[in-house]
């Protein structure tokens, strides 16, 4: 199978709709099958090779999308990239995965400086061939390439360990069977529109046009969020659901205009990527209306591993039970069961569980073993099989759903001449779940100060990653053999 096909099904499924609209255009169904197979063209006639990969490094735009479409109908492998990345990181994943092409817009150039590939400019702008003409240039035609199931479909790079990006490899079954499940449990009308606002460079992206070909569904894009934005939109469109992350609902619910706009067609609002703060989910839905339904996932599952229904008893605390065709279990150490009501790590098993890590079998092996995607995170399972998530992976930090791990941040602060030691650590923020703190000793004799190491660390990470707070100690507290106690850290924090 081809992912494409989704979207060509879609069409003999709804016939001719407007599925998409962005910054007061619209677009059909067809539209956009007709953009996706001019660019599966230009593609091949630039050289791609059934798969190659192309790096889409933009913010939210039709543009994404219709890329996505035409690099799986020409055979292509999708490698989506965060436009909040910095530089090396960017570099980083462009060798890893050896891409092709690179679909990105002018103001991002300089996180591809010294790539020789072919560059694809979605605005005006010198440094690479201009989408618009690219695509104009073919035939509105094309014939899908076919691609096995197990074939790989999507790389999607997410922090590592190492502090390096690493590469989930997901294949088209991994995807399609995700987004079959997703659209099994969708419960609204689909002639109504949802609101589209968390970045289609995640996995998310994906799954919004994987399903949404699926169900026939219209979707308003926004470039990125912002609460008057978001609020304007849905008045306008009388939109009825809307995925966002908890920092977002936050955010919505202090806004102090918000009473200006009518939100009562809203019935739904996923909540997903960080834990949700129980305390703002009464308030919330008194105040703009609908039910808000946390769920689960992780890259490594294309992304949903489990959801409340709209219609299904909601347990607040517990992000649902699992899809269809996904099973969670609760393990020990030893990879034993754990009891109902027990915690333990949660593991993973289906049709959704990723290949691997791309070029990385000694972390594929260590998290993919005995038949189960292990994630590293803590949770207990009840009676009823609702899922709850108790505790995060250790040392990661979750910052408004980004994943933030403390090495990477570490090791740009090591880099620094006054620096000695440092440890990076998660602490508590009402707005954004977490935000970074990094403790730092000094070389003896070195002087500088918070300001400076965090400017330090924005000339070298995304924005996002860098601390929110720096904390001098005389020096940081550790094991008998050496290790730095991230736990004595967290409790300071």
């Amino acid at each position: 199978m081809n992912l494409a096909r989704l979207g060509e099904d879609s069409l003999q499924t709804w016939g001719e709709y407007v599925s998409l609209a962005f910054e007061g255009r619209e677009w059909t169904n067809v539209e956009q099958q007709r953009v996706a197979n001019r660019f599966a063209r230009a593609l091949r006639r630039l050289g791609l090779e059934i798969g190659d990969r192309v790096v889409v490094l933009l913010p939210n735009c039709p543009e994404v999308l219709q890329a996505y479409a035409g690099i799986l109908k020409a055979g292509g492998v999708i490698v989506p990239v965060v436009f909040l990345l910095g530089p090396d990181e960017v570099r980083h994943i462009l060798a890893d995965s050896e891409a092709k092409v690179v679909v990105t817009a002018p103001e991002l150039l300089g996180k591809i400086e010294g790539w020789t590939g072919t560059v694809v400019l979605v605005g005006a702008g010198p440094g690479g061939l201009a989408w618009d003409e690219v695509v104009a240039a073919e035939p509105e035609t094309f014939a899908t390439v076919d691609r096995d199931d197990g074939d790989l479909a999507v790389i999607l790079y997410t922090a590592g360990t190492t502090g390096r990006p690493k590469g989930v490899a997901l294949s088209h079954a991994n995807l399609a069977s995700n987004a079959q499940a997703a659209a099994s449990l969708y419960e609204l009308d689909r002639t109504a529109w949802s609101l589209m606002v968390l970045p289609l460079s995640h996995s998310y992206g994906l799954t919004v046009m994987n399903a949404g070909s699926i169900l026939g569904t219209r979707g308003v894009l926004l470039r990125w969020f912002n609460p008057e934005g978001v609020l304007d939109t849905i008045q306008r469109y009388r939109v009825e659901s809307m995925a966002g992350v908890p920092t977002m609902f936050v955010y919505l619910l202090h806004y102090p205009d918000a009473g200006r706009f009518d939100t009562s067609s809203m019935r739904s609002w996923g909540s997903g990527a960080a834990p949700l703060p129980l305390e703002i989910v009464e308030p919330f839905e008194k105040k703009f209306g609908g039910r808000i339904l946390e769920g689960y996932g992780l890259t490594e599952a294309s992304p949903v591993v489990s959801a409340h229904r709209f219609s299904g008893v909601r347990k607040l605390g517990s992000v649902g039970p699992p899809i269809p065709g996904v099973e969670v279990a609760i393990l020990d150490e030893a990879d034993g069961a754990m009891p109902v009501g027990e915690v333990g790590e949660v593991c993973v098993r289906g049709p959704n569980v990723m290949q691997g890590y791309y070029r990385l079998p000694d972390e594929t092996r260590h998290t993919l073993r005995n038949g189960w995607l292990h994630t590293g995170d803590m949770g207990r399972l009840d009676a009823d099989g609702y899922l709850y998530i108790v505790e995060r992976k250790k040392d990661l930090i979750i910052r408004g759903g980004f994943n933030i791990y403390p090495r990477e941040v570490e090791e740009v602060l090591y880099a620094h001449p006054a620096v000695a030691e440092v440890a990076v650590v998660g602490m508590r923020d009402p707005l954004m779940g977490e935000e970074v703190l990094a403790f730092v000793a000094l070389k003896r004799g070195a002087a500088t100060n918070a300001d400076a190491l965090i400017e330090f660390c924005q000339e070298r990470l995304a924005k996002y990653k860098c601390p929110k707070q720096v904390r001098f100690v005389e020096a940081l507290p550790k094991s008998p053999i050496g290790k730095i106690l991230r736990k004595e850290l967290r409790s300071l924090a």
